[in-house]
């Protein structure tokens, strides 16, 4: 009796090995049902489809197993609401840069060319001023949150993540903002 012929009680499985074709070919056939190409395709992109409807409400929500990585965690939606529940003074830099630019574009055709620049420059400087006296406040409060609530967790990535954010303005955030200005912080994280 040779290897692959052994029977069960002798510590085999019985039945001779199937060649590597028929194996082939058998994993081929349970690893998908009969279907055509094209049925497959439409499966899939019904799956995707189903996968891109749960990611969009993840992210309309603010919550869900299907935000994006970046996204995900309870560290990053207390993050997320800190940063949501405050004013902050990056949001309005875009739009306040762009004013100032037009400004300065126009300004000097209707009005004195000096006394424009001047006020454009101070302007300029105020605003870049107040972005980054208000982001060092937001670190450093954020930081002190994440300290009480998360003592043991690496708070690596927080820091960008609630600079980032901020900067966006509150109406065009993803995932949307789930807390209202000046809202406290829920114990849900």
């Amino acid at each position: 009796m040779t290897d692959h012929e052994q029977t069960p009680e002798a510590g085999g499985k019985g039945r001779p090995t199937p060649s590597r074709k028929d194996a082939e070919i058998a994993r081929r056939q349970e690893r998908r049902p009969a279907m055509t190409r094209k049925q497959r395709a439409e499966q899939d992109r019904k799956r995707r489809q189903e996968i891109r409807t749960k990611q969009r409400e993840a992210l309309n929500t603010g919550r869900g197993d299907y935000l994006p990585p970046r996204d995900q965690g309870p560290m990053k939606a207390l993050v997320r609401d800190h940063v949501d529940r405050r004013l902050n003074v990056a949001e309005f830099l875009l739009p306040i840069l762009v004013f100032m630019l037009l400004f300065n574009i126009i300004g000097p055709n209707f009005l004195n060319a000096a006394g424009v620049a001047t006020v454009v420059s101070g302007l300029w400087a105020f605003t870049i001023l107040g972005t980054v006296l208000d982001e060092v406040m937001l670190v450093r409060s954020l930081k002190k949150e994440l300290r009480s609530r998360f003592p043991d967790a690496s708070h690596k990535g927080t820091t960008s993540y609630a600079v980032l954010r901020s900067s966006q303005i509150r109406r065009l955030r993803l995932p949307k903002p789930v807390v209202k200005r000046g809202e406290q912080l829920k114990a849900r994280y």
